[in-house]
């Protein structure tokens, strides 16, 4: 059966003064807010896909009490994902499958919230979008950056918009950025900590740019105006085994670990302390979804290190994201042909 998503057509009463605790009230689960503006199509927001990353409920308040009274440059589309989650501070509830792994790509169907996020998908195909934006907050030490999934010169320009460091994945699979590129130009905004008010102002002034845009040039970035990287690895902590900042724990995170991020390390360089009895604790995955931890990491004595140069991020102390997500991604840099 076709589950139905929630769709308004005006803001929800509540909403701009709703905090991400209470916005279930107005919006108890995954929702689309079509906006009116000047120009269509819309262009689409995604936020609190991820409870514990309020960046993007904070961000559209601004942009709308700013507008306050007047109409919006172009039409404007929030995708609310999961505030059940957001009531209570986290990623997502134990019930329930993370809401950035589920849109159409996946590798977790079939479930019914993938199915939410797939009828959403055909909703906005159907109207059209100009661009997307995914916010999020991330729990360790990162710089502000922008990740894409495709190379082209509308996505590239896109990124741009928000700063110099821009990131390529395409695994994970199932990302909202992911899904909605199939509709328009798309990005995932990683804006600090969730506390970062710095990170609120930043993706508020991307929206907004956004917004004022008439179209996008068919040209890259000029040379030198963006700093792109590719995710070549997601390195998890096996299954079973834990992590943590103890001698106990199987994996043994160094406390400032996530200094790390956005440093290009060298061969030979630790990532981790291990324990004597913890057997192959990481696993690092490549883009096709075969396991190359060979090709990244090697152990020596109780230590983890890198078996090739590489560029860590989103390395975290949080164990619970750890276990619900990873350890860390891998890049490398990359050059536009």
């Amino acid at each position: 059966m076709t589950q139905s998503i929630i769709e308004h057509f005006e803001l929800p009463d509540g909403f701009l003064e709703a905090t991400p605790e209470t916005l279930h009230q107005c919006v108890p689960g995954p929702a689309l807010i079509h906006l009116e503006g000047q120009r269509e199509p819309a262009v689409a927001v995604v936020l609190l896909l991820h409870g514990n990353e309020p960046v993007g409920l904070h961000a559209v308040q601004q942009l709308l009490r700013h507008y306050t009274g007047r109409p919006l440059p172009r039409a404007l589309t929030l995708i609310v994902g999961n505030p059940r989650a957001a009531a209570v501070n986290q990623r997502h509830l134990d019930d329930q499958p993370d809401f950035n792994r589920i849109w159409p790509g996946t590798e977790q169907a079939g479930s019914r919230e993938a199915d939410v996020f797939a009828e959403l998908c055909r909703r906005l195909e159907g109207r059209g979008l100009f661009a997307a934006i995914d916010l999020h907050n991330n729990t360790g030490r990162n710089p502000h950056y922008a990740c894409i999934n495709r190379l082209e010169s509308p996505f590239l320009n896109l990124a741009a918009l928000f700063g110099r460091t821009v990131v390529y994945f395409t695994r994970p699979r199932g990302v909202a950025s992911m899904a909605l590129a199939r509709i328009a130009p798309a990005v995932t905004l990683e804006c600090g900590h969730p506390g970062d008010a710095a990170g609120v102002d930043h993706a508020r002034e991307m929206i907004d740019a956004v917004l004022h845009l008439d179209h996008f040039v068919p040209e890259p970035p000029r040379e030198g105006a963006i700093e792109l990287f590719h995710t070549v690895a997601q390195v998890r902590v096996r299954p079973g085994l834990q992590a943590g900042l103890e001698a106990q724990h199987d994996v043994r995170l160094e406390p400032d670990l996530d200094g790390l991020n956005f440093q290009l390390l060298p061969a030979g360089s630790r990532l981790v302390q291990v324990h004597e009895d913890a057997d192959e604790p990481l696993v690092a995955i490549a883009e096709d979804g075969s396991e190359v931890t060979g090709d990244y990491l090697e152990r020596a004595g109780q230590e983890i290190r890198l078996k090739r140069p590489a560029m860590p991020s989103m390395l975290t102390l949080d164990t619970r994201v750890i276990a619900q997500d990873c350890l860390c991604y891998l890049m490398e840099p990359l050059s536009l042909p």
